[in-house]
């Protein structure tokens, strides 16, 4: 199914239980962040170690791919309430981080003339940023 299809289906599951009235933006942002939190804590205390292996154990993989449904649904909802297209807007979004996050460049072959300079060492991220974080 598409993404388009999905929306549809959660319309019509709220519409077959007079939810509509409820799903706000507000109301849908909270709840979204409610089940973001509910995902978080399933890894909260795990070592990386750990959390790369979440999904062997089926209890807790069971929890995790609920908890991601969770997410993608108040997160469909939304983008669905406010007229979003959640692939364009992130299609947009992945176009303006390669804009101000341009990948370091590659080293070029060894050169053995002695000519070549070296490579700058890229830019640490700021303050609670991590690398890859796409704000």
């Amino acid at each position: 199914m598409d993404l388009a299809g999905l929306q549809r289906r959660l319309a019509e599951f709220a519409a077959a239980r007079d939810w509509q009235p409820y799903h706000t933006p507000k109301n849908l942002v909270a709840a979204l962040s409610v089940e973001a939190s509910e995902l978080v804590e399933i890894f909260q205390w795990l070592t990386p170690e750990e959390s790369m292996r979440v999904m062997s154990d089926p209890e807790t993989a069971h929890r995790v791919r609920d908890e991601v449904a969770d997410v993608l649904a108040y997160l469909l909802q939304l983008c669905e309430v406010l007229g979003v297209d959640p692939l364009t807007a992130l299609a947009a979004k992945i176009d303006r981080n390669e804009s101000r996050f341009p990948a370091p460049q590659r080293a070029a072959p060894a050169d053995t003339s002695g000519t070549a300079g070296s490579p700058e060492a890229p830019e640490p991220p700021g303050p609670g940023r991590s690398p890859g974080d796409p704000r």
